[in-house]
């Protein structure tokens, strides 16, 4: 079970992300310190520049030259150059402990194990690999089991918590009327 994506908000970038894994996870890396659908639309952005997105074209980029290509107006994020280093640290640990198969991250039969190895990439932490095995689980059919127990309250049905939860133009204000509501609560 799949469901078209609709996280970018923007068909050509929630075609990549849908089509494919190594996108998907670069938006989740940037999804930090800017809306979720600007950063879901850093991938695009890539791929645009580079004709493509291999990760070890990515993971060997000259690092200045990768900085330039990332903070380039549009930038991939607001922190372009600061992104560069975290998405070539990411494809270079991809490289060497998956061979360059992103999907292989989550080629588990066990929940806990996908967010174990979730947590260990460069750039996650607990609650960024907590939405991320939900975004797998709840829209790409990845449901190891245990994996909406791992996934915490992101794995939730019915939710409305994280980019895991959006999948059209209303949930994507729902979600953010629960994260301003969470905010303001703390």
């Amino acid at each position: 079970m799949t469901t078209k994506l609709c996280i970018a908000q923007d068909p050509d970038a929630d075609a990549l992300l849908e089509s494919d894994p190594l996108a998907l996870l670069l938006g989740m890396l940037l999804d930090q310190q800017i809306p979720m659908e600007v950063a879901f639309k850093g991938p695009k952005k890539l791929y645009d520049r580079l004709g493509g997105l291999d990760v070890r074209e990515i993971a060997e980029y000259d690092p200045e030259a990768f900085a330039d290509l990332a903070a380039t107006p549009p930038a991939i994020h607001r922190y372009g150059r600061s992104m560069a280093k975290r998405v070539q640290a990411l494809c270079q640990h991809i490289v060497e402990v998956y061979d360059g198969d992103t999907a292989a991250i989550w080629d588990s039969p066990s929940g806990p194990e996908v967010l174990k190895r979730l947590k260990a990439l460069p750039g996650f932490g607990e609650q960024k690999a907590k939405i991320f095995l939900a975004l797998l689980g709840k829209q790409r059919g990845v449901t190891p089991e245990g994996w909406r127990k791992a996934a915490g309250d992101y794995g939730l049905e019915g939710a409305r918590r994280s980019v895991a939860d959006v999948v059209d133009a209303v949930s994507l204000g729902e979600v953010r009327a629960f994260k301003k509501a969470a905010k303001a609560a703390r």
